[in-house]
């Protein structure tokens, strides 16, 4: 299909900008542009009956924000299911208020508590910091769920771009700990520790995320080369230390027409099918990058926003 009239438009609006793209900026450059802009397509900040910022000790002995949301008032006697988020933004940008609308609406519409992780970032934090972070956040809420109104036995994970990367892991390494997850929540997952696919040399320019920022994201993470073949960086290619991939998760994985990671999403998605996991695929058409983000301009996003709410309710059993 086309890309989407309004999509087009906001693109249109980005090259009249003049900005640099986040690849001529320094990490930290990148951050405060990433933060300042993050807002300004997004949905409105669905209100909540609590949102509160914590801290979740590491294995390193840091302690990294946390932020939880409820959208309705904590039962003790019925624990609400949640929804464990990791933010995109190429593990180098991005942060729990970046991703604030967003998790509000997870929350709202998927009738569970969010908690959303401030994992640590790169460059000051390489690989594999923000996977274990990641794990790290969402063992801590396993063991200290009742405390905050949580089911620990109805968990998932979720993000979007490299927090569906996170995602990805997690959900691998939960079933290995023993932690059984309602559900991975795979937004445009960056999986791949190459460029190779198709997508990648179609939309490499011109769409919002180009091959030259996914590089340098990249760069920013890995301490070396060889880390791109390790399966917790690329999870669909990795070879290093590469798990069975059976047995996990039913996976919901959304992929956009117009991404450079959509071939790579699709083909996740397919490994994971092959692997004998329950996997639901939903390709976006007209859509690009970061389209989660855009619910306040884009109307269509509303359609992608309700089918991933819809398969949070579904897999924690309240549809």
């Amino acid at each position: 299909m086309p890309l989407n009239p309004t999509i087009e438009r906001v693109l249109d609006m980005i090259v009249r900008a003049k900005r640099p793209q986040l690849h001529e900026l320094t990490a930290q450059q990148a951050r405060a542009s990433y933060e300042k802009s993050a807002s300004i397509l997004d949905i409105a900040s669905a209100p909540m009956f609590s949102v509160e910022d914590l801290h979740v000790p590491t294995r390193d002995g840091a302690a990294i924000r946390a932020r939880l949301y409820h959208a309705v008032e904590p039962s003790w006697a019925e624990p609400a299911p949640a929804l464990v988020y990791y933010h995109g933004g190429g593990f180098t940008i991005g942060s729990v208020d970046t991703h604030d609308a967003l998790c509000r609406m997870f929350a709202r519409d998927g009738r569970c508590a969010v908690l959303s992780v401030d994992y640590r970032l790169a460059p000051e934090h390489k690989f594999p910091t923000a996977v274990e972070d990641a794990f790290d956040a969402l063992t801590w809420l396993h063991a200290h769920a009742a405390e905050h109104g949580v089911d620990a036995k109805r968990l998932a994970v979720g993000g979007d771009s490299a927090g569906g990367t996170l995602a990805t892991v997690c959900a691998v390494l939960a079933r290995d700990a023993g932690i059984a997850l309602a559900l991975q929540l795979l937004i445009y997952p960056g999986v791949t520790g190459y460029q190779q696919t198709d997508s990648h040399s179609r939309l490499a320019s011109g769409f919002l995320l180009s091959g030259e920022t996914i590089q340098w994201f990249f760069n920013q993470y890995v301490r070396d080369t060889s880390d791109r073949d390790d399966w917790r960086f690329a999870p669909l290619d990795g070879t290093r230390g590469a798990p069975a991939f059976g047995g996990l998760a039913p996976a919901w994985v959304a992929t956009a027409e117009y991404d450079p990671l959509s071939d790579e999403g699709d083909e996740y998605a397919e490994k994971l099918l092959a692997a004998g996991n329950r996997v639901t695929l939903r390709r976006y058409a007209g859509m690009i990058h970061e389209f989660f983000k855009m619910g306040g301009f884009v109307p269509e996003v509303a359609h992608a926003h309700a089918d991933a709410a819809a398969a949070l309710r579904g897999a924690f059993g309240d549809e």
